[in-house]
């Protein structure tokens, strides 16, 4: 009788120009998860992030397409393992709470475990992102129905089947909101574990423009937002669409019903045209239901190809 398969751990670290922090935070996660592999992909680092990685004992790979999207998606494809352990490299995330992320996972047999930050230095987490954090989060329940309290985190537990069924279509910083919405939309089992977020070491600067990365997260949520929920998004437009029409058509409607005439006509025409577009708007939206409806089954079933982990 054979005892119960080792899981292989990957741990996957997206680097550029981490030179001051990766040997912090490879020697961090190789002392929590020793049986695990650790792998840094750097993404064009213009100083010592590959040298200084691979002394400190991790493999080092290269995704040359700017942007962490771009790096996720490399690692998510490369990788072979059963579970995955991912951070950023600039050793802010607490590497001692791994394992007990880890079997979180295996234990209840989730399929994603986020770390959510909490710290206690005011640097470590600018305020900027706190309410932009909070912002999205609520953006997300309201689109979505759930949501998590961090949707942001880099830190994050993935199963085998998780990895490997997510399409990671994202270039940038919006991957994070990317991979919320993979878990929400499948209804996948996942849990949300709190854990310690520092400040960056010495020499190490944060990659986030507030704005600019707030702004593409944004485009990404209004833009799952509707491949995902045609029938809300096209129908508030339509109805936004039919409502214009309904107002400036009751003057002409008023005015028809005492005189018999219709004396604005281009405006008959205006209401008539916004009527009709408003309808197919509606429409639109309830033949792109049924598409997103079966693209969601082949989604569905796509991950449940690869078995749970932990599953004998």
């Amino acid at each position: 009788m054979t005892g119960p398969k080792q899981l292989r751990i990957a741990v996957l670290l997206p680097c550029y120009n981490e030179e001051a922090a990766i040997a912090q935070t490879v020697a961090a996660f190789r002392a929590a998860l020793p049986g695990a592999d650790v792998y840094v992909y750097d993404n064009n680092s213009a100083d010592r992030t590959v040298e200084v990685a691979s002394a400190a004992g991790a493999t080092v790979r290269s995704e040359r397409m700017q942007g962490k999207g771009n790096v996720v998606r490399r690692m998510f494809a490369d990788i072979e393992a059963d579970v995955y352990v991912m951070a950023d490299g600039d050793s802010t995330y607490d590497a001692s709470a791994a394992p007990d992320l880890v079997a979180r996972l295996v234990d209840e047999r989730l399929d994603m475990v986020v770390g959510a930050r909490k710290s206690e230095v005011e640097e470590a987490y600018r305020r900027g992102h706190r309410l932009g954090n909070r912002l999205f989060t609520g953006i997300l329940a309201s689109l979505f129905g759930r949501s998590f309290t961090d949707i942001f985190s880099g830190y994050r537990v993935f199963s085998r089947r998780f990895v490997k069924s997510f399409p990671a279509l994202s270039r940038g910083f919006e991957t994070e909101t990317e991979i919320s919405v993979h878990a929400l939309e499948l209804a996948m089992p996942v849990a949300e574990v709190v854990t310690a977020y520092g400040a960056r070491p010495e020499g190490s600067q944060s990659k986030l423009s507030t704005y600019r990365d707030g702004w593409r997260i944004m485009k990404t949520i209004l833009h799952l937002f509707r491949i995902e929920r045609p029938v809300l998004f096209y129908g508030s437009f339509g109805l936004f669409l039919a409502a214009v029409a309904v107002a400036i058509s009751i003057p002409l409607v008023v005015t028809f019903v005492q005189t018999g005439l219709v004396p604005r006509f281009p405006t008959a025409i205006l209401a008539t045209g916004l009527m009709i577009v408003a309808f197919m708007s509606f429409m639109c939206g309830l033949i792109l239901d049924t598409v997103v409806r079966g693209r969601r089954e082949m989604r569905r079933l796509a991950y449940l190809s690869y078995p749970a982990v932990g599953a004998s």
